[in-house]
C-alpha cells in the first residue's frame, strides 16, 4: 500500500509459526444454467495447490435447483503465512450421483491465494471457464473467518479463615481447577501457586485461555479443591466447591463473590459444621488474546518497503562475479530474496505499490553517494507496482548507477521509521511497516544504526535482513536480538526483538519456499506483540 501521511484523527504469543485455522464461507450469484428444463443444481469442490498439482480437499453440499446458492457446509484450512498457499474453487452442475467431476457440468472458477481471501476477509469475483473467459454473469463470494476461540480470562482469588491443617503452624494453600472431561471425570486445567503459612491466602492473579478452563461453555460446572500443601506430595484436602465462569463473572470490584470452601467428611460427622474457609473471588474478567490473523482480518495492512545494497563491494554488475549480475536465467540472490518475501507480503496489502529504495551507489548526474534513494529515479513517487514492478526497476536502475560506498543501514532504517512513527497516530491496528533489506556485507554505521534499531522498536515495524554472498555477518547477527538484547551506543535497550537475519547462503540449494518461511517465521508474533503492548485490538473486533 502507498504510503499517505495522514493528519492525526481526532500472554504468550503463539508458537513460532502462525497456524490455525480458516473457515471458508462460500456463496455463487447468476451461475450459468446448464439444465434444459430447470436451474442448475451447483456444488463447490476446493482445490488447494501441493507440488504444482491441484489437489481436491473438500465439497459443499448440493443446492437443488438454484443458480444464486449459500452453501451450508463450510471449508477448513489450515493457514500459514509463511507459505503462499494457493486455493481453486470450482462450481459444477450435479447431473449424476458419481463423485467423479467429468461427469458433472462445469459451470466457471476462480484461483486465489488464502492470504488474499483473509487480507480481505470477504472476497467477490467472477468465475472464469477453462478458457480465462467469464463464465456468463456467474459469481463467487467467499468469506473468510478464524475458528479458534480467543477468549481468556484472568482470575484473581483469595482465602479466607481456611482450616489449619499443620501442627506447628497454619496452613500452606493453594487451589486446584477442574472441568468435566469427556469420560464423566473431572480433569485438572490449573494450579495455583503455595501460599505459606497463612489461612487468608491471596494468590497471584493468573490467565488461562476459556477453552482451557470451560471448554468456552461459561454455564459449564467448574470445581474448585482447596489444599494444603505438603513437601512429602500428600497434600492435605482443605475443601472444595463448584461455580462455573458465569457466576465467577458476577463478581464486582466492589463486591467480591465469596464461596463456602466445603470438606464433605467433616460435614457428616459435625452437626454444626457451617465451613472449611471462605474462597473470594476478587475479580474475574474475559477478554480476547488477538492473534496475527485476527489483526489481518481485523483490516490490518502489511506495508512492504524493500532496500537494496549497492555498494561496490558487490563487485561490477557486468561481470558474472558479482552479486547483481543477472545470470541466463534472469534472476540472482538479490532478485531470489525479494521475490521470496514479495510474493507472501503483497497478499497483505491492498493497493500493492511498494517503495523500493537503494543505498551505497553514486547517482546520475552528479555522481554524489546517496544512501536513500528511489531504484525507479523518481524521489516523489517511489512506489513500483508489485513485486514484478519492484523486480523491473532494479534490472532497469543497474546501468545508470556507479556502485560505491560506504555500507550505510541507518537512513533507509529512519526512511521507514518516519512514515511508521506516522502511522501510530492513528492509535489503530491499521498498518504494520516490513522492511526487507538485502546486503553483501559488514555494516559501516554500526552506531548509528543500532539506534535507529532501538527507536524502530517502539514503533509498527519489523526488519528483514537477508545476507548475500559470503562476507563475515557477524554484525547482522548482533542487530538480530534473537540470543540478547539490541543496545543502542547510549545503552538504551530495544523494547522488543525486531530484526531478523538470514543469510542466502544457508538457502542456495534449498526450495525457494524455505527461504520465505525462515525469513517470515518471527514476522507474526512481531506484529501482535506491538499491537498488545500498546493495547490496541483489531480494528473490527468484537468485545469478549
Amino acid at each position: 500500500m502507498a504510503y499517505t501521511v495522514t493528519p492525526t484523527p481526532v500472554g504468550p504469543i503463539g508458537s513460532q509459526y502462525c497456524v490455525c485455522k480458516v473457515e471458508l464461507s462460500i456463496c455463487g450469484q447468476n451461475l450459468l444454467d446448464r439444465d434444459v428444463t430447470s436451474k442448475s443444481d451447483p456444488f463447490c469442490v476446493l482445490f488447494m495447490e501441493v507440488n504444482g498439482k491441484w489437489v481436491e480437499l473438500d465439497r459443499t453440499e448440493t443446492a437443488v435447483n438454484n443458480l444464486n446458492p449459500a452453501f451450508a457446509k463450510k471449508f477448513t484450512v489450515d493457514y500459514h503465512f509463511e507459505e503462499v498457499q494457493k486455493l481453486k474453487f470450482a462450481l459444477f452442475d450435479q447431473d449424476k450421483s458419481s463423485m467423479q467431476l467429468y461427469e458433472h457440468d462445469f459451470l466457471g472458477e476462480f484461483s486465489c491465494t488464502l492470504g488474499m481471501i483473509v487480507s480481505s476477509k470477504k472476497i467477490t469475483r467472477t468465475l472464469l471457464l477453462g478458457n480465462g473467459k467469464p463464465a456468463g454473469k456467474g459469481m463467487i463470494t467467499i468469506a473468510a473467518q478464524e475458528l479458534s476461540d480467543n477468549r481468556v480470562i484472568t482470575l484473581s482469588m483469595a482465602g479466607r479463615k481456611l482450616d489449619k491443617k499443620d501442627l506447628f503452624g497454619k496452613s500452606d494453600p493453594f487451589l486446584e481447577f477442574y472441568k468435566p472431561g469427556d469420560d464423566g471425570k473431572w480433569m485438572l486445567v490449573h494450579r495455583t501457586e503455595v501460599i505459606k503459612y497463612t489461612l487468608d491466602p491471596i494468590w497471584k492473579p493468573f490467565t488461562v485461555p476459556l477453552v482451557s478452563l470451560c471448554d468456552g461453555d461459561v454455564e459449564k460446572p467448574i470445581k474448585v479443591i482447596c489444599y494444603d500443601y505438603d513437601s512429602d506430595g500428600g497434600h492435605d484436602f482443605i475443601g472444595e466447591f463448584q461455580t462455573s465462569v458465569a457466576r465467577m463473572c458476577e463478581t464486582q470490584d466492589a463486591f467480591p463473590l465469596e464461596l463456602e470452601c466445603i470438606n464433605p467428611k467433616k460435614q457428616k460427622k459435625k452437626k454444626n459444621y457451617k465451613n472449611s474457609g471462605i474462597i473470594i473471588v476478587k475479580s474475574c474478567k474475559i477478554t480476547r488474546d488477538f492473534s496475527f490473523l485476527d489483526y489481518i482480518l481485523g483490516g490490518c495492512q502489511l506495508m512492504f518497503t524493500v532496500g537494496i545494497d549497492f555498494t561496490a563491494s558487490n563487485g561490477n554488475p557486468r561481470d558474472p562475479s558479482s552479486l547483481h549480475y543477472i545470470n541466463p536465467m534472469g534472476t540472482n540472490e538479490y532478485l531470489s530474496a525479494i521475490w521470496a518475501v514479495g510474493q507472501i507480503i503483497q497478499d497483505y496489502d491492498s493497493d500493492k505499490m511498494f517503495p523500493a529504495l537503494g543505498f551505497g551507489a553514486q547517482l546520475p548526474p552528479d555522481w554524489k553517494v546517496s544512501h536513500e534513494f528511489a531504484i525507479n529515479f523518481n524521489p516523489t513517487n517511489p512506489f513500483c507496482s508489485g513485486v514484478e514492478g519492484i523486480v523491473q526497476a532494479y534490472s532497469a536502475c543497474l546501468p545508470h548507477i556507479r556502485f560505491y560506498g560506504p555500507t550505510n543501514f541507518s537512513p533507509i532504517v529512519n526512511h521507514v521509521a518516519r512514515f511508521a512513527a506516522q502511522a501510530t497516530q492513528q492509535e489503530a491496528a491499521s498498518q504494520y511497516f516490513i522492511l526487507l533489506i538485502i546486503t553483501d556485507g559488514v555494516i559501516s554505521d554500526m552506531d548509528e544504526t543500532r539506534h535507529a534499531v532501538v527507536q524502530a522498536s517502539k514503533l509498527p515495524m519489523s526488519i528483514i535482513i537477508v545476507g548475500v554472498g559470503n562476507a563475515d555477518f557477524a554484525a547482522m547477527e548482533f542487530l538480530d536480538g534473537d540470543s540478547r538484547v539490541l543496545r543502542s551506543h547510549t545503552g538504551e535497550e530495544a523494547v522488543r526483538d525486531i530484526v531478523q537475519f538470514v543469510p542466502f547462503r544457508d538457502f542456495r540449494n534449498a526450495p525457494k519456499e524455505t527461504l520465505a518461511k525462515a525469513v517470515l517465521a518471527e514476522l507474526p508474533q512481531q506484529v501482535v506483540q506491538y499491537f498488545k503492548h500498546r493495547n490496541l485490538p483489531p480494528i473490527n473486533s468484537e468485545p469478549a
